[in-house]
């Protein structure tokens, strides 16, 4: 897309689509205020929708100053296969038989712990359940670690301030904690290839300082929630109880979709044998988070329109800092871009110095907790997460105050 006009249109409607996300909020008070408009500005809270219909006036526009060919050969243009996949990724890992597992495992772990059991159900979906996330990737732990929460944390009569340091330690855990592998992680897959960092290289350069500080940020929030826990004991699944082999044909399936996530034909193609599979063992089931999918693969689709647009003025910014500047200048710069974008960016600039590389990477993931669009899987966290809080939203302030300290925490072990 040479057309100058058409940058500049598509970086003003880019900057009106996060002023859009960060009032979101503003939008679901108004729909609880207003009872004859409630429905429009229910659509206008939906965060999921802010960048999806942000994206479509991008494309009404570049056919408006362009014409309709170029218009639709961008957006043709355009890498769709992260949107599918955490889309696809989030409604299998919340299938009831991954959860039951998943959680039956946590609560035996949570019983070895010299905590109470809510608490340290707590303290594994917020340290041990993020780390997981670099073996089935970084949505997949999200999703399952915001399913874990939500009873125990994201609940009535837990503080509003609590619930918002509980959701920036998750969202920072879950950005740095994907770190320990090549692949799990986003903003690291968009460098591994063309930097050769491999698995090993990953865990020894920023595996052990991201598991460092996600055990200091889950231990510190944990601390905070000990006052406000409920002191009963976890409940168990209520349903029929879920035979191994379904859980281990659920756990394939997700296996597989994790294997194949750069194949979207592939991985589409097992999902819908996944969703025959759950009409058929439908007893075994609950509802799928189908709509939940949807609207996160809708933003994430809405943003990778949006932001193919904005290379122009970021990559420059990017080229000429220091190692030291890269590193806090990734870190901010994630708050308003998404963290993978960044880093895709940086792998484009020729000659980039080891330190540079390690400065752009470290300050991309420590600052992926700050907004909802730094890092992709925050988008899942929000759709999983917003009916526990006030007005059954999530407000951009709340949730950058209660990233900060574990922001904090965790570019100081980047820094280490």
């Amino acid at each position: 897309m040479e057309n100058h006009t058409v940058e500049l249109v598509a970086a003003v409607l880019f900057g009106l689509a996060l002023l859009h996300t960060f009032s979101a909020k503003f939008f679901e008070v108004l729909a609880h205020r207003n009872g004859r408009h409630a429905g429009l500005f229910h659509l206008l809270g939906e965060v999921e929708v802010v960048f999806g219909f942000w994206a479509a006036v991008l494309i009404v526009a570049i056919a408006l100053i362009a014409g309709s060919e170029p218009a639709v050969r961008y957006a043709e243009s355009r890498q769709f296969a992260e949107p599918l996949f955490v889309c696809v990724v989030m409604v299998v890992a919340a299938s009831r038989p991954v959860l039951a597992f998943v959680n039956a495992v946590l609560v035996r772990l949570a019983r070895l712990l010299p905590l109470p059991a809510p608490l340290a159900l707590a303290w594994l979906g917020l340290a041990v359940v993020p780390l997981l996330g670099s073996l089935i990737t970084e949505p997949a732990a999200m999703t399952l670690a915001a399913l874990i929460l939500a009873p125990l944390v994201f609940r009535a009569g837990m503080p509003e301030w609590l619930k918002y340091g509980a959701l920036g330690v998750l969202f920072v855990n879950v950005s740095i904690g994907g770190t320990l592998t090549s692949y799990a992680a986003p903003p690291v897959l968009m460098v591994a290839g063309a930097w050769q960092w491999d698995s090993g290289f990953m865990l020894m350069t920023f595996g052990w300082r991201a598991a460092l500080a996600v055990l200091v940020n889950a231990t510190g929030v944990t601390l905070l929630l000990r006052r406000h826990m409920d002191t009963q004991t976890v409940q168990a699944d209520a349903g029929e109880p879920v035979p191994v082999l379904v859980s281990a044909i659920h756990l394939g399936f997700l296996a597989a979709i994790v294997l194949l996530a750069h194949h979207p034909v592939l991985f589409l193609g097992i999902f819908l044998f996944f969703l025959g599979f759950t009409q058929a063992y439908e007893r075994y089931q609950q509802p799928l988070i189908l709509k939940e999918g949807l609207l996160v693969g809708f933003f994430l689709a809405g943003l990778v329109v949006l932001g193919g647009l904005q290379q122009w003025w970021l990559q420059p910014i990017v080229e000429q800092l220091s190692p030291t500047a890269m590193f806090f200048g990734a870190l901010g710069l994630t708050a308003v871009t998404d963290n993978a974008a960044l880093t895709y960016l940086g792998s484009l600039i020729a000659g980039l110095s080891p330190e540079g590389r390690y400065s752009l990477v470290a300050g991309a993931v420590a600052g992926g907790g700050l907004t909802v669009i730094a890092n992709a899987p925050n988008p899942a966290g929000v759709a999983l997460l917003r009916r526990g809080f006030n007005d059954e939203s999530i407000g951009a302030m709340g949730l950058l105050l209660g990233a900060l300290i574990p922001t904090m925490v965790a570019a100081a072990a980047f820094l280490t």
